[in-house]
């Protein structure tokens, strides 16, 4: 499927805290932590295995390891926030950070940043960035990194929320992109925040914001 929904009460409840006006800094980076470790696993169910041959205490065993090279790809700043959980399951994964914001009045993205090396080394890459709002940001990375040599079908996009019309944007702009979310909002405001959505998770993530 290209869109994928967690649905799972441990989701649903990191998720109720997240949307919490009152949750601390600490508690939102904890509960963006969690979820991306929960995103990050359903997502890698697919990947392709390989045999491996060693040595127990007790004698020689078979197991298996994922065959494909992994990269990370966090759009910055918030998606520094999914980084850690996701290096919780693939620790020796190359991080490769990209930077786009989206101009306030336009709601236009704007890339100014890419550590994308001159060729891919990896074979898949995880986009990662909590909120899908327009889909303008999504997208603007999406063009970068198969622009760098990745396809499409070996990109899975990682976020937190996303609202219907970005989700439907970026479906519609890349048809083969497999997308997992912990939540569907319907709405989005005129300023293109997700209603009731979790507000600036960049800000609420490194204690920037002072009030909503």
């Amino acid at each position: 499927m290209s869109f994928n929904l967690l649905s799972h009460p441990l989701v649903n409840t990191r998720l109720a805290k997240l949307r919490q006006v009152s949750t601390t800094s600490k508690e939102f980076r904890e509960g963006i932590h969690d979820l991306s470790i929960m995103l990050g696993y359903e997502a890698s169910r697919d990947l392709e295995e390989i045999a491996v041959h060693g040595q127990s205490p007790i004698s020689a065993f078979t197991g298996s390891v994922v065959k494909p090279r992994v990269g990370l790809t966090p759009i910055l700043r918030a998606g520094l926030g999914m980084s850690d959980g996701l290096l919780t399951l693939f620790p020796e994964a190359p991080v490769y950070h990209l930077g786009i914001f989206r101009e306030k009045v336009t709601l236009q993205p704007v890339e100014y940043y890419s550590k994308l090396p001159a060729s891919p080394p990896v074979d898949l890459v995880f986009l990662l960035d909590p909120l899908i709002a327009t889909g303008g940001t999504a997208i603007a990375a999406l063009n970068m990194i198969t622009d760098w040599g990745i396809p499409v079908n070996k990109i899975k996009l990682l976020c937190i929320l996303a609202s219907k019309s970005g989700l439907d944007n970026v479906l519609s702009s890349f048809p083969g992109i497999e997308i997992w979310a912990a939540a569907v909002d319907p709405n989005l405001t005129p300023d293109g925040l997700i209603s009731p959505g979790l507000g600036d998770t960049g800000d609420r993530l490194n204690n920037t914001v002072k009030e909503y």
